[in-house]
């Protein structure tokens, strides 16, 4: 599996957004796809209303189905995100998530990049997003409704307005005079996304994003892991210093925040970090 940083992650991570959004003729058109396919929940973050968007977006589906009067619990949709978490874990946010496709590209853009180790403490919103917004008030409001309205789409996810709000505006001057207070309320969020993730790498990943969130429950126990070979290891720093995440895999190959990027797999000199499928790692790996 070490073969998958040498594709190239951008390469990966482009064909992604575009598997899951194939029906471009509905951009042109201002249309949402609606098919058969739009049941199916996909791995990473994209949202349901884009136009050329092929399945739906999995904490889109766990909003709308967790807890509601239709389906008290949806055992397909929180299953389907298990699996890819048991099988990946955050991989997923690295190689096949389109937010964090469109993040890595923001990124690039020349400015002044600032560290994130000091605002380690952010990384807890995404939790609290995580449990408070889409488990706990699903389960308070289930009674009131067919379906859960999807909060976290609704009010706080730029992936919509970036995705399915522009687009769909851009070909529909009735919907572009019904545009409200919040869609200037998404579309503030957005840029400040992008102002964000100008400055510092992946913000909302890092802080706001619930399905990284849930995804990174896994990385301790998922197939695919990653691996230090202590013999190899020089103690040297480097991964750790090429880290955008912020994670020093020498001291935790399974952390939260690890998104299996592989840069540090391409920075270490002695190649002591590989990564691959039922990978065991050393009992005296200490957790950070």
């Amino acid at each position: 599996m070490d073969k998958i940083k040498n594709i190239g992650r951008y390469k990966i991570q482009a064909l992604t957004a575009l598997a899951y959004n194939f029906h471009i003729p509905n951009f042109f058109k201002g249309k949402i796809y609606s098919g058969p396919t739009k049941k199916l929940c996909l791995p990473g973050l994209n949202c349901y209303s884009c136009p050329g968007a092929a399945g739906a977006c999995p904490i889109g589906s766990m909003q709308a189905v967790m807890g509601s009067k239709k389906y008290k619990f949806s055992y397909y949709v929180f299953g389907m995100m298990a699996f890819f978490g048991v099988m990946f874990g955050r991989l997923i946010c690295g190689f096949f998530c389109p937010m964090g496709w469109f993040q890595d590209l923001v990124h690039k853009i020349p400015s002044k990049k600032l560290s994130t180790k000091k605002l380690k403490p952010l990384r807890y919103i995404k939790y609290i997003i995580l449990f408070s917004l889409i488990v706990a008030l699903a389960f308070i409001m289930g009674d009131r409704y067919e379906v859960i309205p999807p909060y976290f789409c609704k009010y706080i996810c730029p992936q919509g307005i970036l995705e399915g709000a522009i687009p769909l505006a851009i070909k529909s001057p009735s919907l572009r005079l019904a545009l409200g207070n919040l869609f200037n309320l998404k579309l503030g969020i957005l840029v400040a996304t992008i102002i964000l993730s100008i400055l510092f790498y992946r913000p909302f990943c890092k802080w706001i994003c619930p399905l990284g969130a849930f995804y990174s429950f896994f990385n301790k126990y998922s197939f695919y892991q990653m691996d230090v070979d202590k013999d190899k290891c020089i103690e040297c720093g480097k991964c750790a210093r090429v880290c955008k995440m912020d994670v020093d895999i020498r001291k935790n190959t399974g952390h939260l925040e690890c998104i299996r990027c592989h840069e540090c797999t391409k920075s270490c000199p002695t190649k002591a970090i590989s990564s691959s499928f039922f990978i065991q790692r050393s009992k005296n790996e200490k957790s950070k």
